[in-house]
């Protein structure tokens, strides 16, 4: 089954990870739109980044979220190696992901070494949880439909619901062994080690040199890699919405959300330092993810109860069952193909984009100026 990020109750829980997120790190998105800065050459952009550059710390700040997630992370494994609790699993899945994003700030990929491992380890966490979250988001709408008063074809959602129990209860010994084996408290330990503080840590300060400059020390640092990390997501992003519309190809819709995803939690960091203009991009990548995320539910959803149908021994013994799955599954398309076209309408309203790639632009050319402003 293919990874799903649970966007029938993710929604919700990524705003209340969001608010944390922020309110942690003291500060509130202005809501003001930043006017992308005029390109200028050479010496003056130079010049202009360096009478605008922020006065310092930024390093430190970054720190501070990275180990905001830390700790969330190890106050959710109790939770979710109980197994009983959908939303500490998605929540320290999304935690291990905005984690992960601002290691890639501090430390740019390609990584080696100790910060490799960590960044592994992370995964692997997340990893280790995926199917678990995908029957979760499953059986989540599987009881909203049975929570209506009236629901067409009741045995059958009931019949799905029993399902995929059973898959999970089946599943879930060996993905929390999997969690504890990826031993999340030694990399919480490590990992806080090779944050820097001020622009030093111990791991930063003896860590290696790429193209002369050592990881993340000086505001200068800091500016180039939002520049160059925003520019990075973000042409993905673009690229993968430019072929969506010419290929409607499931793995290309998939790859699209990914790929918001990550231009999304970047910017949620740049959004905690209060940059102009930040607030609206944020909202334009989760109604973009939103829309992606709920039809991917819904092609999970499809293909595991399809899964479930295609077994001879089901099919022999509850044939009129299966009948009544099937219609289920035609009405399950319908609604993949109205989300669909609600992403296509979206990605055409040019205009709205457009703020969004402006603003974009004007933090890849003049980070500084950008948090100058902020």
């Amino acid at each position: 089954m293919p990874h799903l990020n649970g966007h029938a109750r993710n929604n919700g829980s990524d705003d209340n990870s969001l608010s944390t997120f922020l309110h942690d790190s003291q500060v509130e998105a202005s809501g003001e739109y930043a006017e992308p800065e005029k390109r200028n050459s050479g010496q003056d952009v130079a010049t202009q980044q360096d009478s605008r550059a922020p006065r310092g710390g930024e390093w430190a700040r970054v720190s501070s979220l990275a180990i905001r997630q830390l700790d969330r992370c190890v106050s959710l494994e109790p939770k979710v190696l109980r197994g009983d609790d959908p939303d500490a699993i998605h929540d320290l899945r999304v935690a291990t992901r905005r984690l992960q994003q601002v290691i890639d700030l501090i430390y740019p990929p390609p990584h080696s070494g100790e910060i490799r491992k960590l960044y592994r380890g992370l995964k692997r966490c997340r990893g280790s949880l995926s199917e678990i979250r995908n029957y979760d988001v499953l059986l989540e709408r599987v009881d909203t439909a049975l929570s209506r008063k009236r629901t067409a074809r009741r045995e059958a959602w009931e019949v799905i619901g029993d399902y995929l129990r059973d898959l999970r209860s089946a599943r879930l010994e060996k993905s929390l062994r999997r969690l504890a084996k990826a031993n999340l408290s030694a990399i919480y330990v490590r990992l806080k080690e090779c944050l820097p503080s001020d622009g030093e840590s111990s791991y930063a300060a003896a860590g290696p040199v790429r193209n002369g400059v050592r990881p993340g020390l000086t505001s200068t640092q800091f500016c180039e890699r939002i520049s160059h990390s925003l520019e990075a997501v973000w042409a993905e992003l673009e690229q993968d919405v430019a072929q969506s519309q010419h290929q409607h190809d499931a793995a290309i819709l998939h790859r699209t959300r990914i790929a918001a995803k990550r231009a999304r939690y970047l910017i949620e960091v740049i959004n905690a330092f209060d940059v102009p203009g930040s607030k609206e991009a944020l909202i334009w990548l989760r109604s973009l993810q939103t829309r992606l995320g709920d039809w991917h539910d819904l092609a999970v959803f499809e293909e595991a109860i399809i899964g479930m149908i295609a077994d001879r021994d089901f099919l022999r013994d509850r044939l009129e069952m299966a009948i009544q799955i099937e219609r289920l599954i035609v009405r399950n398309r319908a609604l993949r193909s109205k989300l669909e076209n609600q992403y296509f309408e979206m990605i055409r309203d040019k205009a709205a984009m457009i703020r969004v790639r402006d603003w974009v632009q004007a933090m890849v050319d003049l980070p500084a100026a950008q948090f100058a402003g902020s």
